[in-house]
């Protein structure tokens, strides 16, 4: 029986690293890169099994990075994961051939288990049964991952909202919808 592997697309090195020791201590051979142009080296050399995506990088987007990877290798099994999820994207990635989708902040076990259950699953129904989130909790997940790219930097994080100062403050105060 042969060690299953698997490919780890991600710009950002510490959760990387993180995730590839994790992966490599659940049995599987693990493979990185930080970009595009790595990732298709990888899979064209090694041509892996399963591949972990992340949606947003610097030089292109998880979805392209798909795109070549399942041209490379049609057999791939590939999980998106990103800190920016929505239902337009999960069905964008499913529709160019990811089996399932994964936020932010998420570790090594979450990510198999996206593999898994669409495994043990007959159709796509997941993803059209999945609930919108309300535009309460979607602004608050918004101005949270704009203030963690802010480095928590409320003034900053205000700007890059457009909106005053006081007013995000008076928005963080409040409970999570």
């Amino acid at each position: 029986m042969t060690q299953q592997s698997i490919l780890l697309v991600d710009d950002d090195d510490i959760l990387r690293t993180r995730l590839e020791k994790a992966f490599a201590k659940r049995g599987l051979t693990v493979y990185c890169a930080s970009n595009l142009r790595g990732a298709i080296e990888i899979a064209a050399e090694h041509k892996p099994d399963m591949a972990v995506l992340d949606l947003k990088m610097p030089d292109n987007s998880g979805l392209q990075v798909l795109k070549e990877l399942i041209a490379i290798c049609p057999d791939l099994r590939a999980v998106i994961l990103t800190g920016y999820g929505s239902i337009a994207n999960a069905v964008e990635a499913v529709k160019l051939g990811a089996i399932n989708y994964v936020t932010k902040p998420a570790d090594a076990d979450q990510v198999l288990a996206a593999f898994e259950k669409v495994e043990t699953s007959h159709d796509d129904a997941e993803i059209s049964d999945a609930h919108p989130p309300s535009l309460a909790a979607a602004q608050w997940e918004h101005i949270h991952r704009v203030l963690a790219d802010c480095g928590g930097n409320i003034s900053e994080a205000a700007r890059r909202l457009d909106i005053p100062r006081r007013t995000l403050q008076r928005k963080l105060k409040k409970m999570a919808p």
